[in-house]
């Protein structure tokens, strides 16, 4: 297998990694947070956190660094059209992706506070809970357009 076969393997399997583990996140914890189990907001609140930091931390890095250099090698210059809507898309994504991070984590340290204590959560949570998943919506769909930008670039802009 050469160099680019082995890093546009790597990149598609970071990219399954990347948006698998958001929408798995995204899925559970949208269902925990409407379930009115402060105990089940809590479990899955850590575990949405950890797969981050264990799953989707290390994709964000490897995608652009394989994209650039399966880029590099192929020889596409950075204006090709598909390149920049890609990587403008990502960023998008990233803008998103950021904040939720930080959300993520306060809503797990308040659920798990809660449960601890037998407590209801405090608004907050549901005041992070709503910019969470509104931050959300377009950092997924921003990454299914990648996928189609990666998949159709030949048909899209030769």
């Amino acid at each position: 297998m050469n160099a680019y076969l082995l890093l546009k393997t790597l990149h598609i399997l970071s990219s399954v990694l990347l948006v698998g583990t958001g929408f798995g996140s995204a899925f559970y914890m949208y269902f925990a947070n409407r379930s009115g189990s402060v105990q089940a907001q809590a479990v899955v609140g850590r575990l949405v956190v950890r797969a981050d930091w264990w799953f989707t931390t290390p994709a964000v890095i490897v995608q652009p660094l394989s994209g650039l250099a399966m880029m590099h090698l192929a020889g596409w210059p950075w204006h090709t059209p598909w390149l920049l809507l890609s990587v403008a898309l990502y960023a998008l994504a990233g803008v998103c992706w950021l904040p939720v991070v930080v959300m993520q984590v306060r809503m797990a340290r308040m659920a798990s506070a809660a449960a601890a204590q037998g407590h209801p959560l405090p608004r907050a949570y549901q005041q992070l809970a709503r910019r969470w998943e509104a931050l959300g919506y377009p950092a997924f769909i921003a990454m299914l357009a990648v996928y189609g930008l990666m998949v159709n670039k030949p048909a899209l802009w030769g």
